[in-house]
């Protein structure tokens, strides 16, 4: 759909204000709606580009605040639901907010879509840890969903929810599930982002446990593409995986940004692991693929091009990085003894 109006709620965030650019970049006739409580993870200074574009308007507010959904739903052709918690060990400590955002918020949503009627589809972004962990093969959308911490239970939530009201009142609802995403503007208690701008400052790089743990890395260009295809091409009631198809160990990974930026293995610190902590994520993306995406980056060269962006925009994440709870990121749980 290159034309009408989205709504793209958590707008302000990583993921979601990357998604407001490439449809300003890519896109003829579009008009962008950004709804975003504005929390820790929420930043105006991400959409500074197009606060004045023509067609752009943001609205401060909570998904899950009926009003506020009601007024930012007006006219709307296609939702894209970014909004919501997503870092596993604030879950851990604080799993109440997540049931709200995650699971309530998703229905105030379905619920406002449901009323309207109009809305040709609706995006609900989930994710690969809503499988669990596997230690061979790769998750298809059929696999067993196994979420192992509060975070991706919350997600899940969120995903069946919104599949339900495809069921039940055959709402346009497309449900994605991508993995570990990274990229420019991501927020830097994220493992990329911490470890690029700690070595920055001469800081360690805090490694859970022995970083065995393997990932598959997602850049943020891809996963955007990717869902713009699905508000084209996504068929109502499916799941789709999106998947960087780049598995990478967590100590791998670590000495992969170490290398980009001129240190040495003596800034790896190892601390405890993390309670629950899912050793592998890996998703099979080939009914994606099938509709014509796959993705066009390398972790080497998405890894340089992130580097490079945190390197040059200092000014953007020095406030974001000294205003963070140092609580939750990579180290939380404590130092390895």
């Amino acid at each position: 759909m290159n034309k009408g109006v989205y709504l793209i709620t958590g707008g302000a965030g990583f993921i979601g204000s990357n998604f407001v650019r490439m449809l300003f970049r890519d896109f003829t006739d579009v008009e962008v709606r950004v709804l975003d409580k504005l929390t820790y993870a929420g930043n105006l200074t991400n959409l500074e580009d197009f606060r004045e574009e023509r067609g752009f308007e943001f609205i401060e507010g909570d998904i899950c605040d009926e009003n506020i959904v009601k007024k930012a739903m007006r006219d709307v052709d296609v939702v894209v639901n970014f909004a919501a918690e997503v870092a596993v060990d604030r879950s851990i400590d604080d799993p109440q907010s997540f049931l709200k955002t995650d699971i309530f918020g998703v229905h105030v949503l379905l619920n406002e879509v449901k009323k309207r009627g109009m809305v040709k589809k609706f995006i609900q972004v989930s994710t690969d840890e809503v499988y669990g962990q596997i230690l061979e093969g790769s998750f298809t959308e059929k696999s067993e969903l196994k979420p192992r911490n509060p975070y991706s239970a919350s997600k899940l939530g969120g995903d069946r929810l919104a599949y339900s009201f495809f069921a039940t009142y055959n709402l346009p609802v497309v449900i994605t599930r991508a993995s570990n995403t990274y990229g420019p503007m991501a927020y830097p208690e994220k493992v990329i982002p911490l470890f690029i701008t700690n070595l920055i400052d001469g800081q360690k790089a805090p490694v859970y446990g022995e970083g065995k743990q393997a990932r598959d890395w997602l850049h943020v260009e891809d996963h955007c593409r990717a869902i713009a295809l699905l508000v084209e091409k996504g068929v109502d009631g499916d799941v789709y995986n999106i998947g960087g198809v780049e598995e990478c160990a967590n100590i791998e990974l670590t000495r992969a940004i170490l290398r980009l930026m001129g240190k040495d293995e003596s800034f790896i610190e190892f601390v405890q692991d993390r309670p629950g902590h899912d050793f592998r994520y890996s998703l099979d993306c080939s009914k994606l693929r099938r509709l014509g995406w796959k993705p066009e980056y390398t972790l080497e060269k998405g890894l340089k091009i992130t580097a490079d962006w945190y390197k040059n925009n200092e000014a953007w994440w020095r406030p974001v990085k000294e205003k963070m709870d140092k609580r939750y990121t990579v180290g939380f749980w404590g130092a390895k003894k």
